[in-house]
């Protein structure tokens, strides 16, 4: 009986998840501000699907595919030590392309634009110092492309990372290659990004861009 009951509540929370209202990068930078400062887990829905990917077991609504989830915040450190603050506006933002956003800080940002590389004519490249990767000035074309082909949506949680953990048994998510065993495209991203990741290597460091 416990089990069964566990199990509904598991399914009715998927079932939430995936009900949630969508938002374009227009709407979430809007005047409305609909993002709230909260903790919580967002889902990332594509019109267009970046690189191939087969989404044959992913959900599909209303001719947009869900392909990642993430949380904000994440875990507490092992450490102990305190996390950086974050929220669902400050990620959500941030993936986005908000102020310096760029794949150095961002998993979802740095996977699109590998899978997208060769479409959109960008490339990851050294900047900085050279510790850094990100898709310099293919980052701009890369958010474009993201204002126009994906949407994202929330829920709150006060402890997101166990949501994500239900979500990642429930969900097929491509994009989500981290402690997601059901994802059975991830040895193919990483393995992508990988390449890209030694290429920029091999090039030279290009300036900040800001």
């Amino acid at each position: 009986m416990a089990e069964s009951i566990s199990a509904k509540r598991n399914a009715d929370t998927v079932a939430n998840f995936l009900a949630a209202q969508r938002y374009t990068r227009d709407e979430v930078f809007s005047e409305a501000d609909p993002v709230p400062a909260k903790a919580g887990a967002h889902g990332w829905w594509f019109r267009e699907i970046p690189g191939g990917i087969d989404t044959s077991e992913c959900e599909q609504r209303d001719g947009w595919t869900l392909l990642y989830v993430g949380v904000s915040p994440g875990p507490p450190r092992a450490d102990g030590r305190p996390s950086t603050p974050q929220d669902l506006r400050k990620r959500i933002r941030y993936h986005f392309g908000a102020g310096n956003a760029s794949a150095d800080g961002s998993t979802l940002r740095k996977s699109l634009g590998v899978l997208l590389g060769e479409r959109l004519g960008i490339e990851l490249r050294r900047v900085g110092s050279g510790k850094r990767q990100t898709f310099a000035g293919g980052e701009a074309v890369l958010t474009e492309w993201m204002a126009e082909n994906c949407a994202v949506s929330w829920v709150l949680h006060p402890e997101p990372w166990y949501l994500e953990g239900k979500l990642f048994k429930a969900l097929h998510l491509p994009l989500n290659f981290q402690g997601n065993d059901r994802n059975t495209f991830a040895a193919e991203l990483k393995r992508r990004r990988r390449d890209a990741a030694m290429k920029a290597g091999k090039m030279r460091v290009l300036a900040e861009w800001s």
